[in-house]
């Protein structure tokens, strides 16, 4: 029989785990993953030493985190593929990826590409792939997807429905637009459905510093939509400057010789 003692620390360790996964989702969600292990400690009210008890490293605590997003979006893809109604099935599952993405930006950098990499990562966005075909066959077998729509046109709109919570600054706009976009590849949309309503009175934030750098998704091949400017160093920028600047300064200088 287990002694008292050790149920009780059994119990404790496996509340301080679910204390720092809580805690992780909040911090990440905040700040995305550049938060570190010392943040989320902080922030669950524990010490460092008992997180690094739990979680070897920041890496391993994203781990635990990114095997349960890996199972939200299994299921709901799953479920969206089972659907005997083929469009019920295709826009819940959109839906429900979107408000994960909406609610935690650290699950939304690792889908998108631009997170840490994470083991199994492939395996599962193949997976979901093979899901969204299948989604995207029975929809225009049945006649609610307009014919010319591709599994690739779904998984952009996440990503366009990403740019929107980023650039907006309201954790719900991206509801208005995937109502929008869902209408734009439906065969025969339904123009008495309202849009959600948007808050455009108080204004929409101006877009995070990434954004304004233009830094695009990552595209299939591992390329994103940055220009190669943007993935300069920015100490590669400032001696292209310099350089430029001596080249005026010698033309200049000819000039004044001729």
């Amino acid at each position: 029989m287990t002694p008292p003692d050790a149920r009780r620390k059994r119990r404790d360790a496996e509340a301080n785990r679910r204390k720092l996964l809580a805690a992780a989702r909040e911090v990440f969600r905040e700040r995305g993953l550049r938060a570190t292990l010392d943040d989320v400690a902080r922030h669950a009210g524990l010490g460092v030493g008992t997180a690094y008890r739990h979680f070897r490293n920041k890496q391993a605590l994203i781990d635990a985190l990114f095997d349960d997003m890996l199972a939200r979006i299994d299921e709901a893809t799953r479920a969206g593929a089972e659907d005997p109604d083929a469009w019920r099935g295709l826009t819940t599952q959109m839906e429900r990826v979107a408000e994960l993405q909406a609610f935690d930006r650290g699950l939304r950098e690792v889908l998108l590409g631009t997170g840490l990499p994470m083991p199994g990562e492939r395996e599962f966005q193949e997976r979901v792939r093979r899901r969204i075909d299948l989604m995207v066959e029975r929809a225009q077998a049945q006649g609610v997807l307009r014919p010319d729509a591709q599994p690739w046109d779904l998984m952009l709109v996440q990503q366009m429905l990403a740019a929107v919570t980023d650039g907006s600054g309201q954790p719900d706009l991206w509801r208005r637009y995937l109502r929008l976009l869902l209408d734009g590849l439906r065969t025969h949309p339904d123009p008495s459905d309202p849009l959600p309503c948007a808050d455009f009175a108080t204004g929409i934030e101006p877009p995070r510093r990434g954004a304004e750098r233009g830094r695009g998704p990552r595209l299939p091949g591992g390329r994103d939509g940055s220009s190669a400017a943007d993935e300069a160093e920015p100490g590669a920028t400032d001696a292209s400057a310099a350089a430029d600047q001596a080249e005026s300064g010698g033309t200049d200088a000819s000039a004044v010789a001729d």
